[in-house]
């Protein structure tokens, strides 16, 4: 009887494709990424400048001015809260050292689909440099968030089945390249996590804290929600909703400038307005005491409303 023995294959050739890319992706990433440790909970920040600037999310610092992060190569570093902008969930932590930091490559949301690999680093339970793997399994989600009284919506939420917990809030959602696209900030449900995107918008909230410390945003001083328009109207703009104004904050620039609740706002600054995504992307900083004309359709007529955008207080 003739013996035949099969050579077995290396370790590197057994592993899958995937499996080498999760693996990848958590070797260059995880010296990035810290764990933010606070007296009450903690939760995760990445690295985003050799000179100590961190990300993380506005909710794990919400309470603090510093505190103490470590990493995986045994560092322990104390932090100073930079800037935070609770309204996209994002904060800039600074910390000192002497020696450079490993920093992470920001990537972009915008070229995701669904169904791509992503892997999320962080620290959840306090677990430093945990990793788990999954796909992108929906885009454009909204996530609601608040600062005092003022609620908005961030847009373009990434939603993903790696497993995210308590923890895992402010660490980082990477592509198979090990680009950083979003900032992890919630788990929704059994599978369901949610993270900030990276993109142009988040890109301006982020490099205004790291200057300035804080974010700026124009205030209109309405409530409002989408409405659809009437189909003479429709035709005519060659679209098929508004804002309808809900509720209008009196002494605010919207009241001063004569708006009312059940208005319709088809067009501000000369940009078409379909809904409350459109109106957040329109009202930024640079509207900020600068006159503005407002479009409205009131009682079935088109009219023209100049107002000024005053500087939201967050």
């Amino acid at each position: 009887m003739e013996l035949r023995f099969v050579s077995l294959p290396s370790e590197e050739e057994a592993l899958d494709a995937y499996s080498q890319t999760v693996i990848a992706v958590a070797e260059r990433l995880s010296p990035s990424v810290a764990n933010v440790r606070l007296r009450r909970g903690g939760g995760s920040a990445v690295v985003i400048t050799p000179d100590g600037f961190m990300l993380t999310s506005a909710h794990v610092v919400a309470r603090t001015r510093g505190g103490r992060t470590s990493f995986v190569d045994g560092r322990e570093l104390e932090f100073e809260v930079v800037g935070s902008d609770p309204l996209s969930d994002l904060a800039v932590l600074r910390v000192g050292d002497e020696s450079e930091l490993a920093s992470a490559e920001l990537g972009d949301s915008e070229g995701l689909r669904v169904g791509q690999l992503v892997v999320a680093i962080g620290n959840p339970h306090g677990f430093t440099g945990s990793v788990t793997a999954g796909v992108v399994s929906a885009l454009g989600r909204s996530l609601p968030t608040r600062s005092g009284a003022n609620v908005r919506i961030v847009d373009n939420v990434i939603q993903t089945d790696a497993a995210l917990n308590p923890g895992n809030s402010g660490g980082a959602l990477a592509d198979g390249r090990g680009r950083v696209v979003g900032i992890n900030t919630a788990v929704a449900g059994v599978g369901l996590g949610l993270a900030v995107p990276i993109n142009a918008a988040t890109r301006r909230i982020i490099g205004a804290l790291m200057s300035e410390g804080r974010f700026r945003r124009a205030y209109l001083g309405i409530a409002g929600g989408p409405r659809p328009l009437p189909p003479r109207l429709a035709r005519k703009l060659g679209r098929t909703a508004g804002v309808e104004v809900v509720e209008v904050v009196e002494g605010g620039p919207a009241d001063r400038a004569g708006l009312r609740p059940e208005d319709l706002i088809v067009e501000l600054d000369g940009t078409p307005i379909e809904g409350m995504d459109e109106l957040q992307r329109v009202v930024v900083s640079e509207l900020i005491g600068r006159a503005v004309r407002a479009r409205v359709v009131r009682e079935g007529r088109e009219r023209e409303l100049e107002l000024v955008p005053a500087e939201l207080d967050g």
